[in-house]
């Protein structure tokens, strides 16, 4: 098995992504986003962390988070949210095709990816890089043409403390070196 080298920083702002297994365009059915939030909630109540941006993609998702000063532990929550994603789906969707008999010998799930790309936010410049790149995403892959009609987004939320205008997203271009898709 690879040794994965992680930095982790108590209290830091962290960006991931995390993908589908087999890029199962599944995240975004029918009742689906809620239920990832409401589990990303769940484990946030038992492992603080603020969740400062999130789309959620077909495929994929995309966050932003800053953890408390006294952890740096983002795998663990991240283990737990998938863990009880996966078992909550197990009734929703059927990814028996996608499991692999590794897979199933391993007791992965079918929903994610083993793995989740991350990377430690250095300075403010880069928190808002990764914040912008998040919301925008939706564009990036050809599903809206504007940022605003993306409903799985935390977009909306900034639209409305007036961070972010309705129009907002239309022209940006994003560094090659952010994201991991």
């Amino acid at each position: 098995m690879s040794n994965y080298r992680r930095v982790r920083i108590p209290g830091a702002s962290y960006f991931f992504t995390v993908v589908t297994h087999r890029r199962q365009a599944i995240l975004c059915n029918r009742g689906v986003p809620r239920l990832l939030l409401d589990t990303m909630n769940q484990v946030r109540e038992e492992l603080p962390f603020s969740l400062e941006a999130l789309v959620i993609m077909p495929d994929h998702l995309h966050s932003l988070w800053s953890l408390p000063e006294t952890s740096s532990d983002y795998s663990k929550r991240w283990a737990l949210i998938k863990l009880r994603f996966t078992k909550l789906m197990a009734t929703r969707v059927d990814c028996s095709h996608v499991t692999s008999p590794a897979r199933a010998a391993r007791h992965d799930g079918s929903i994610w990816q083993r793995r989740f790309w991350e990377h430690m936010i250095r300075d403010p410049a880069d928190f808002n890089v990764h914040f912008h790149y998040i919301h925008f995403n939706p564009v990036k892959h050809g599903l809206v043409t504007r940022v605003a009609d993306w409903p799985f987004s935390t977009f909306h939320r900034f639209l409305k403390t007036g961070v972010y205008s309705r129009d907002w997203g239309g022209l940006e271009v994003w560094p090659d070196n952010v994201g991991s898709e």
